[in-house]
């Protein structure tokens, strides 16, 4: 498994486990140990998310929605590429 991937894993595990408290919270909603459990795995998410960004660019549209919003257009295209 290569550093991306690994990475990658990461950011779906910690997501993965504050959905899944989140998905509980709907009928716990006063359990206190769930919820910082869930804001615990929600900021690691973001951690790991942005070193990810960092690293290999953006993980999905919205997340490279930022000041240079559709600079992507201005990179050369797949076919004006030279093989």
């Amino acid at each position: 498994m290569t550093e991306r991937e690994a990475l990658m894993r990461k950011i779906t595990s910690a997501a993965f486990a504050a959905w899944e408290l989140h998905i509980y919270l709907d009928t716990h909603p006063y359990d206190t140990d769930a919820i910082n459990n869930m804001r615990k795995y929600e900021a690691k998410s973001d951690t790991l998310t942005k070193e990810y960004e960092a690293k290999y660019g953006p993980i999905s549209a919205a997340s490279s929605l930022g000041e240079q919003r559709f600079a992507w257009v201005n990179d050369a295209w797949p076919w004006e590429l030279e093989g």
